[in-house]
């Protein structure tokens, strides 16, 4: 699985590092990934789907 961030449609409310801040940080007014591979410990697929947004991309 890989993970990324649409940088144009994030908002930076941070929902995604608060659910796995392994994978996600948010610096500045938008979220950066900080592990493309994912990590073994949250759902990635259901932080994509908290994004108030849709900026987060899962690929298999």
């Amino acid at each position: 699985m890989r993970v990324t961030i649409d940088e144009d449609a994030c908002i930076g409310c941070g929902v995604c590092e608060a659910m796995c801040p392994e994978v996600f940080k948010v610096e500045g007014d938008k979220a950066k990934v900080i592990n493309s591979e994912g990590c073994n410990g949250c759902n990635c697929q259901e932080v994509a789907e908290s994004c108030p947004t849709q900026a987060i991309i899962i690929e298999a």
